[in-house]
């Protein structure tokens, strides 16, 4: 196999989530080039029908639906269009999530609640979902999911995203444990500090110049000097979803820029 052929996804169909913007958007452009045909799956209708159009007019194969991934019916039914539209499934990235910062004496059940749907219950469904499909048609496949460097170092203020984003990392191995014999790789990406339109939203009481400011100071801090961007996650989700990673499953590839570091 040539290097050319590793990062080739030809013919392979690509469910991406959360991807109307910020790293899904990214992951999925990146796929697309790869060659896959990608479903960009997000509760913003409009979003996700502009990200996959984009996709299309550069040249790519994709679509776009409508999901509410909190709920495992939701996820379910993401990988279910991927399968009635295109007639299979490869690759599954499990990137939509939230993360609304609430001191820990103020964090309430709906909120907490909220989190963990998301980021981790929906996470497992879509994942059997995807697995099911992968199997049923006699073919493996890879599934991605996203993590986060607080999974490992929390930064505070972030209980319930922590806990959501630690079991991402548990459940990852555990997925890769029992899945691997079937030929499905599981695997996740940790990214550090990336510049995605969330990240860059304001906190309640911050101003424009002081996000900027406490921006500029984590960035100087790294060993890299910068913070990420989402095509830093979309590389390596890429190297991830092709044969040129066959051999890897099980693991969290951490992108942060050295974030850990300090």
């Amino acid at each position: 196999m040539t290097l050319a052929q590793m990062y080739d996804l030809s013919g392979k169909v690509a469910v991406v989530t959360g991807a109307a913007k910020g790293i899904g958007q990214g992951i999925a452009n990146r796929l697309a080039e790869a060659g896959a045909t990608v479903l960009l799956v997000d509760i913003d209708a409009e979003g996700a029908q502009a990200s996959a159009g984009a996709i299309e007019e550069r040249g790519g194969t994709a679509s776009s639906a409508v999901a509410d991934l909190s709920t495992a019916d939701g996820a379910r039914a993401a990988v279910a269009t991927a399968v009635e539209r295109y007639g299979r499934i490869d690759v599954l990235v499990n990137n939509a999530g939230i993360y609304p910062m609430v001191p820990t004496l103020q964090l309430s059940e709906e909120v907490w609640d909220r989190t963990l749907n998301l980021n981790l219950k929906g996470l497992f469904f879509a994942s059997q979902a995807a697995a099911r499909a992968m199997t049923d048609a006699g073919h493996g496949g890879s599934i991605i999911n996203i993590a986060s460097v607080d999974a490992i170092k929390p930064i505070g203020n972030l209980p319930h995203y922590d806990a959501s984003k630690g079991g991402v990392v548990m459940l990852t191995k555990s997925l890769a444990k029992d899945l691997g014999p079937l030929d499905v790789r599981v695997n996740a990406i940790a990214p550090g500090a990336i510049q995605t339109p969330g990240t860059t939203a304001l906190p309640e009481g911050v101003i424009p110049d002081e996000l900027r400011a406490m921006a500029e100071q984590l960035a100087a801090a790294m060993p890299l000097k910068r913070q990420g961007e989402p095509d830093d996650i979309a590389r390596t989700a890429v190297f991830l979803a092709c044969p040129a990673s066959e051999y890897l499953t099980g693991s969290t590839v951490v992108v942060d820029g050295g974030m850990l570091l300090i």
